[in-house]
């Protein structure tokens, strides 16, 4: 019952985003990159800033990362075992902001004698989100 429920949502969040990128005039993979990957994000935010505020950094830090290694490993294969999954050479720009971002990542937690992302780190990574969303955007 709950897998039933899980595969119709998923087919709810698809639906209403391709009309919603019809609606607005944006290509689905804007809608994808920013909404929907905001909206299926939502529960790890709210596991990491939890975690975060109880002083729980395992926690927050390895939600975050688990569930990046989880999709892009477990859930792109799955989907891919299903249907092959084109893509457009334009995503490889977002590929590369995708690894520019690991790399950042791991920048910030293993070069600092603390290791720890420090406040002016975190709002570097929140103000480079804000640019690659407006990019994002722009390349539209």
């Amino acid at each position: 019952m709950g897998f039933a429920g899980l595969v119709g949502g998923g087919k709810l969040v698809v639906d209403h985003a391709v009309l919603l990128a019809q609606g607005l005039g944006m290509s689905e993979k804007l809608i994808g990159l920013t909404i929907v990957a905001a909206g299926t994000s939502l529960p790890e935010l709210a596991t990491s800033a939890v975690a975060a505020m109880k002083k729980n950094s395992d926690i927050a830090v390895g939600n975050v990362i688990g569930s990046n290694i989880f999709n892009i490993f477990f859930i792109l294969g799955l989907s891919g075992l299903i249907q092959p999954i084109p893509y457009d050479a334009v995503m490889n720009t977002d590929f590369y902001v995708l690894m520019a971002s690991t790399v950042a990542l791991m920048a910030f937690m293993f070069t600092s004698a603390r290791s720890k992302v420090d406040r002016w780190e975190a709002a570097l990574l929140l103000g480079c989100y804000v640019a690659y969303t407006i990019y994002l955007v722009i390349r539209a």
